[in-house]
């Protein structure tokens, strides 16, 4: 990127649902595209480089995210982020941004990242609801939930909770936190009731990870599954997944930190 020696790290967040996901696709709509013409605008078709630290999936949401931004002059507009808002539609926002090294590397950087996925359980939610929430029929013991979520937490194989890459071999992460908590309940038709939220932060995360140990949760809170065979798939070199993966609906990327920062 030395052709473009200037560098900028921005935080943002969006809501997922009408794209699909991060990354820029040919005649698909994309988060990162969209945001790409957002800058392009404002910058008057100057030429630059957006680098994302997350390539989240289709309808997958954003509470606060990232991407460095690379340019060939130093940026200079004192309202650009409020132009670059504007710009965008209403479904993205960029937070801040902040100058950084050339050197600093958006991917290599990070040390750990946070995601969120909301579920709600028994009669079927307000449809107004389903972008943030998924939806299982039935009633889960959230109790049973919580003991097989702090079995996640530490270093572990995940082969048989991800999609398999057919390049990399390497299937452990470290998770530092692994928990269920009660949403709370404000009466509003945006959230529905006895929902829940899967809390899991870690140095990084395999494709369909956060949403098969979802899954994986949901069908021992339902019975169907014990934690002994979470123990087991959690030790296995088998490559058959465990449980297919939840709905994008619900799973969110909430926070991440980078080690230099």
């Amino acid at each position: 990127m030395q052709s473009r020696p200037y560098s900028y790290l921005f935080y943002l967040q969006y809501l997922g649902l009408r794209y699909a996901g991060w990354q820029k696709q040919k005649g698909i709509k994309t988060v990162q595209g969209t945001i790409e013409r957002g800058i392009r605008y404002v910058l008057d078709h100057e030429d630059f480089t957006l680098l994302g630290a997350s390539r989240t999936d289709s309808g997958v949401s954003c509470e606060r995210g990232a991407f460095q931004l690379f340019l060939r002059r130093p940026l200079e507009q004192v309202d650009f982020l409020e132009k670059v808002n504007e710009s965008l539609p209403a479904d993205i926002r960029l937070l801040s941004f902040q100058q950084v090294a050339n050197s600093f590397n958006i991917i290599q950087d990070i040390s750990w990242k946070e995601y969120h996925f909301q579920m709600a359980f028994g009669e079927k939610f307000h449809p107004f609801a389903s972008a943030n929430f998924g939806y299982f029929p039935g009633k889960p013991d959230p109790a049973k939930m919580q003991e097989a979520a702090s079995l996640f937490k530490g270093q572990h194989d995940f082969r048989r909770f991800c999609s398999i890459d057919k390049i990399s071999e390497n299937y452990q992460r470290n998770i530092f936190e692994s928990e269920i908590i009660f949403h709370p309940h404000t009466g509003q038709t945006l959230v529905p009731e006895n929902a829940l939220i899967y809390k899991v932060r870690g140095d990084g995360f395999l494709r369909y990870q956060v949403r098969m140990m979802v899954s994986a949760l949901v069908e021992l809170g339902m019975g169907r599954l014990s934690l002994e065979d979470i123990r087991t798939a959690l030790q296995s070199k088998d490559k058959n997944p465990l449980v297919r993966h939840a709905s994008a609906n619900g799973l969110l990327l909430y926070d991440l930190g980078f080690k230099s920062l």
